[in-house]
């Protein structure tokens, strides 16, 4: 199954090294692909330095995809994760 869905940045430095480091460590015991999109580049969420390289900064808004037989649960804690700042409240 596959699930698409927008989510904005609301990290005060978008998304930095401790993000992109947490979402790594998030996908790591899941099984679907993860792919966002944002300023038409397309990157594999599993990877700390593609995440790095799309510069998404505070407010902008990124299309995360999630396929695979765990897509609920993944896109779930990743929306949990985008909304609570990945810890940096």
């Amino acid at each position: 199954m596959k699930i698409v869905r927008k989510v904005k940045v609301k990290n005060s430095l978008g998304l930095h090294t401790r993000p992109a480091a947490a979402i790594v460590k998030l996908l790591q015991p899941r099984k679907s692909a993860v792919s966002f999109t944002y300023k038409n580049e397309t990157i594999n969420a599993r990877s700390i330095m593609s995440i790095l390289m799309l510069a998404a900064k505070k407010n902008a808004v990124i299309e995360v995809a999630v396929d695979g037989e765990d897509a609920e649960g993944t896109m779930q804690q990743l929306m949990l994760a985008f909304d609570a700042e990945f810890g940096e409240k």
